[in-house]
């Protein structure tokens, strides 16, 4: 009889401890589940004493955020953020082979001296090198950059500026609900390019990698005119496989805007735990 009662104990004390493991388990897949959500978003105090926008995306939901809609639907110049365009269509007509295709460096001093020497693709795109993409940009001419522009509907398309400086403060606009349009379309490998060409342009575009997540972006600057400087940082993170796909885009005192807008954006991004 003792026996018994001991058997049935132990094989109540099992039930419990499978129900509690059960009841644990549950619980942690519903906070796996709980999906951050754009909308609740609120960047007023990171806007205090800066000029500027904000654009959130959920690329799965499609739910979007925008801090300051007006300017968020004005076209500017996209200033070195269009590196990213341009290399997607310097490797699709092979202006270039791949992120190690090397160009030799002119010898003319620039401001940055990473600047100042031999670059490939990858590096040139780490390092923003203006003259990298301007000599690109001659090497894909003005016929194919335009076709390449209008099958992508980036912006305005005019490439009226000049083949190697249209982008920079000239005759090129996109505003940053359109950059977030076109930076969805190359998250998703739905842009008009070959898939080994996305997903080299994706892989020179990563700023930072942690183990549950992966930033993937580019700034851009107008550098100091008239005491200000309007600054971008573009691009998507992915979150536990979850993507988000951003834009900002300010004006500061600063000279190169793009790091204060990278800065700005990050500080948005950790505070809703999509920097982890």
């Amino acid at each position: 009889m003792q026996k018994r009662r001991i058997a049935l104990y132990s094989l109540l004390l099992i039930v419990l401890m499978m129900a509690g493991m059960a009841a644990g388990v549950t619980g942690q897949s519903a906070q796996a589940s709980k999906v951050f959500e754009v909308k609740d978003v609120n960047v007023d105090e990171f806007f205090k004493n800066t000029e500027g926008t904000f654009v959130l995306k959920d690329a799965e939901s499609g739910e979007l955020f925008i801090y300051h809609d007006k300017r968020a639907q004005e076209r500017r110049a996209p200033q070195s953020t269009f590196k990213i365009m341009n290399s997607l269509i310097g490797l699709q007509v092979q202006a270039v082979k791949d992120e190690n295709d090397s160009k030799q460096w002119d010898g003319v001093k620039r401001s940055l001296d990473v600047w100042n020497q031999d670059h490939t693709l990858g590096s040139a795109m780490r390092y923003s090198v203006v003259w990298y993409y301007q000599a690109m940009a001659r090497d894909i001419g003005e016929q194919r950059m335009q076709e390449w522009l209008n099958q992508c509907s980036y912006g305005n398309g005019d490439i009226s500026g000049g083949i190697d400086r249209f982008w920079l403060s000239s005759s090129l606009k996109i505003s940053p609900v359109e950059q977030v349009e076109f930076l969805e379309k190359l998250y998703k490998e739905d842009l008009p390019f070959d898939k080994n060409v996305m997903e080299t342009v994706k892989r020179i575009m990563i700023q930072q990698e942690g183990d549950d997540y992966t930033l993937y972006g580019k700034t851009g600057s107008t550098g100091l005119q008239n005491g200000c400087s309007e600054g971008w940082f573009v691009g998507f993170v992915i979150v536990k496989g979850h993507p988000y796909i951003f834009a900002t885009n300010i004006d500061t005192q600063v000279e190169f805007a793009g790091f204060k807008a990278k800065e700005l954006t990050i500080d948005i991004l950790k505070k809703y735990n999509l920097l982890l």
